[in-house]
């Protein structure tokens, strides 16, 4: 549940700030009349998402078993690149975001209504979709049989609504580039157990060999529906009895990508070690 918790805190993060930043911009520069657009363009792009997530969700269920298999793993695969790429954006772009997003409304406020409307909707619908399939394939992966993840994302979902309002407030402020670090690394670790889980599923839609070939059973050790067990499969997506293929490809996308990710950090602080710090807030 707190994996989930945290993808729905994350992504829905990214959403909530996307939005403050538009209508905070749009308020302080009296241009209280593009608002509606804005809006407009908002709902329609999570409309979208919701539409999509509802789709992955009740159109898989008309397929065979291998078909859902097969599905369900690829679009895990590719919720991992989607979602890996979004981290290394975001860890980069964070302490630029609000000057993009002004420099774009301020086109668009030239452009007119239309232009206001596409604007709000690529800028939320991206975060969106990218979100409804994130969160599609994390809930498919550690699902145990109850609605446990599901509520874990709408959590985050709404912790970050409640967070995005305080911000657009006033009321709080944080150090965006420390939060996209710390739930950027927690994320790329729930998005290596995603991955691991698609090529299990890709195994069981017989897509892919090896899957009586195990790397290791330790099922009486942490027998899964004990509440360890369910920890943590809830946080980790940990199985206790996966493949070789899963391990290797958990092993081979985990290791490389925490590295890159906090290569930049480390670097960083080598070369501003002698000036002062700097602190990006919201």
């Amino acid at each position: 549940m707190f994996a989930n918790y945290l993808i729905g805190l994350r992504e829905g993060l990214e959403a909530s700030l996307v939005v403050c930043i538009l209508i905070a911009y749009l308020v302080k520069t009296d241009r209280r009349d593009a608002l509606k657009p804005i809006w407009i363009g908002i709902g329609v792009a999570v409309a979208l998402s919701l539409g999509f997530g509802f789709a992955l969700e009740f159109g898989s269920q008309e397929l065979t078993f291998e078909a859902q298999e097969a599905l369900g793993g690829s679009l895990s695969i590719l919720a991992v690149g989607l979602v890996t790429w979004m981290v290394f954006w975001m860890r980069r772009t964070a302490r630029h975001l609000k000057a993009e997003l002004h420099g774009k409304l301020d086109a668009a406020l030239r452009l007119g209504t239309g232009a206001l409307v596409a604007t709000a909707f690529l800028a939320v619908g991206r975060e969106g979709l990218e979100t409804a399939l994130f969160v599609w394939a994390a809930v498919h992966a550690s699902s145990d049989g109850t609605s446990r993840p599901l509520i874990g994302v709408l959590l985050g979902i709404l912790t970050a609504i409640v967070l995005g309002y305080l911000f657009y407030r006033g009321a709080v402020r944080i150090n965006l580039a420390k939060f996209f670090t710390w739930t950027g690394g927690m994320l790329v670790i729930v998005a290596a157990g995603v991955l691991a889980y698609g090529f299990h599923d890709l195994q069981e839609a017989d897509f892919l060999p090896g899957l009586t070939d195990k790397a290791f059973d330790i099922s009486d050790t942490i027998p899964p529906d004990t509440w360890y067990g369910t920890l943590l499969k809830g946080i980790f997506n940990f199985q206790p009895d996966p493949t070789v293929l899963q391990v290797v490809v958990w092993s081979l996308y985990l290791v490389p990508t925490l590295v890159l990710f906090l290569m930049p950090t480390r670097l960083g602080r080598t070369r501003t070690k002698t000036a002062p710090p700097v602190r990006e807030e919201v």
